[in-house]
């Protein structure tokens, strides 16, 4: 009989995983989806209140998972917790920030709110946690949480756009770097998805036509779109992808 190849496993059973931003939106999707596939799930974010309560809900299901409070803006604060929790097999870098306005009208405060979040805070946190995983001898998926728009410019949006393309040069050079121990790192790339993050975007009408018309299957996104992604990339079944953008951006970026 034919030997058949076996499909690699999506179980996260027995990894320890990570996911800022997990109070909310995608953050606390892509925690989801984890936990449902196996993996202990801490959720870290600022608000404390909100990840108790997905903690919860995670734990009446039989899911594993732990509340952090962390802010990502807060290095030295974050390299300590993730020091004392982790090492992490898997990392989602989910917290994220937009301030948008005209390019004209950028203040330095804005600018730097942004970066602080987007840029600075995804970089150490992928640096803690590479760091634990290096130290303990042990393979591991940092995946961060980019951009259509780290691909495509849009209106409004420098300042966005200057951060989560910063984040994919950072990602390649990073999966070059760890790729000898076997550590990949990989960007999400959404469109625009329903969360309370976009509320203001979808509360326009103008925008909203503009982006329904970007989108080649004709719809916007919604977290659940994400889900499999995550998945995808933090289990064995993406063993071989580093160092490389999986556009979840219904073909926007596709012309």
């Amino acid at each position: 009989m034919m030997d058949l190849p076996k499909t690699p496993s999506f179980s996260l059973t027995g990894k320890k995983v990570l996911v800022t931003g997990a109070s909310s939106g995608i953050g606390l999707a892509c925690a989801t989806a984890l936990a449902e596939a196996g993996g202990h799930v801490f959720l870290a974010a600022r608000r404390l209140e909100k990840l108790e309560e997905a903690v919860a809900a995670m734990t009446a299901r039989g899911w594993s998972a732990t509340a952090l409070q962390m802010d990502v803006a807060d290095v030295m604060d974050m390299q300590v917790s993730v020091s004392k929790k982790g090492p992490f097999d898997v990392l989602v870098n989910s917290a994220g920030l937009a301030r948008h306005s005209p390019a004209t009208e950028t203040s330095p405060e804005d600018f730097d709110a942004v970066m602080n979040v987007n840029l600075r805070g995804a970089y150490f946190v992928t640096q803690a946690v590479a760091v634990g995983l290096l130290k303990a001898g042990k393979t591991g998926s940092l995946i961060n949480m980019s951009s259509q728009m780290a691909h495509v410019g849009g209106i409004d949006r420098a300042v966005y756009c200057a951060s989560k393309f910063a984040v994919e040069g950072f990602t390649k050079a990073m999966a070059l770097e760890f790729g000898k121990s076997r550590i990949r790192v990989n960007t999400i790339c959404p469109t625009f998805i329903r969360t309370p993050f976009t509320e203001a975007t979808f509360d326009n009408p103008e925008r909203v036509k503009w982006v329904e018309e970007k989108i080649k299957l004709g719809r916007t996104g919604v977290v659940e779109d994400i889900m499999g992604a995550v998945v995808y990339l933090a289990s064995d079944a993406s063993a071989l992808v580093t160092g490389t953008s999986l556009l979840v951006d219904g073909g926007w970026t596709a012309d």
